[in-house]
């Protein structure tokens, strides 16, 4: 009984204890994120982690600003959500063909101001300075879903930057990525139905390709899109810019109430 008194002290003690910011990342206001269910424990602060090149640069310097909603309070649910929102982070900030081996924030941004610094070393008159942008915040949130969003851009030369839009969507009690299987009874009688919603919206016709109108879904066939975001007011089905559409008609969306989405649906939001 001692020991288990004197446990739980420790706990509170480190409970209460204000971690500092490491180099490179501030912490901002906390976002208060509490229900009156079993992920009442689970919130959300601030936190935002930026870095500059320190070579010489005159209108605009490479740059990379990461704000992240990083949760906590859940214990082992908690680091499931934040493991998974940086792995997402990492993809999209990197240089080359594959993701640095970061473990950090601050490792991410160190590999992709590094990429660039050595680039404009060899190429001091030709590098043009790059930027990373990304956000993530708790979009939606309910007793059995949280649906993460991390909007982001990224420039590293060229004609233009990409941006886009990530859905990332988890039990809120375990912190587990849910997948489609577990969000939907039949992916295929959603798909079908969803197509429906897409032509309305897009006005193609029934019976003409799904590329009639100068769309691009690969081999002519609707399919849904990569990101699918629970909203207030149902689902939101979203294409980034050039996954369906070329770059001057930007992204497309088709959002499905709950009313029409729910007889397709495993699990209520």
């Amino acid at each position: 009984m001692k020991r288990i008194t004197l446990l739980a002290i420790a706990l509170i003690a480190f409970a209460s204890c204000k971690k500092d910011p490491k180099e490179g990342d501030t912490l901002n206001d906390s976002i208060p994120e509490t229900t009156d269910t079993a992920t009442a424990g689970l919130a959300f602060e601030s936190k935002t982690y930026t870095k500059k090149s320190t070579l010489p640069c005159k209108d605009v310097c490479t740059s990379v600003t990461i704000d992240i909603a990083e949760a906590g309070g859940a214990g082992v649910a908690s680091d499931s959500i934040n493991k998974s929102v940086f792995n997402v982070v990492r993809s999209i900030v990197h240089f080359g063909e594959q993701p640095a081996n970061a473990k950090t924030y601050q490792e991410v941004m160190d590999s992709f101001v590094g990429a660039y610094d050595e680039l404009k070393k060899k190429f001091p008159d030709d590098a043009m300075a790059w930027e990373a942008k990304v956000k993530s915040t708790v979009d939606y949130r309910s007793d059995n879903i949280l649906n993460v969003k991390i909007n982001h851009y990224t420039f590293t030369g060229g004609a233009h930057g990409y941006g886009g839009e990530r859905s990332l969507i988890f039990n809120p009690e375990t912190g587990k990525r849910l997948t489609r299987n577990d969000i939907f009874k039949d992916i295929k009688a959603f798909t079908a139905f969803a197509e429906t919603k897409f032509r309305q919206k897009y006005k193609i016709p029934a019976g003409k390709s799904i590329n009639s109108t100068g769309l691009m879904f690969v081999e002519d066939r609707y399919k849904l899109p990569d990101e699918i975001f629970f909203r207030e007011n149902g689902i939101l089905l979203f294409y980034n810019t050039l996954e369906v559409a070329n770059n001057a008609e930007g992204s497309k969306d088709v959002l499905i109430p709950y009313a029409e989405a729910k007889p397709f649906l495993k699990i209520q939001p």
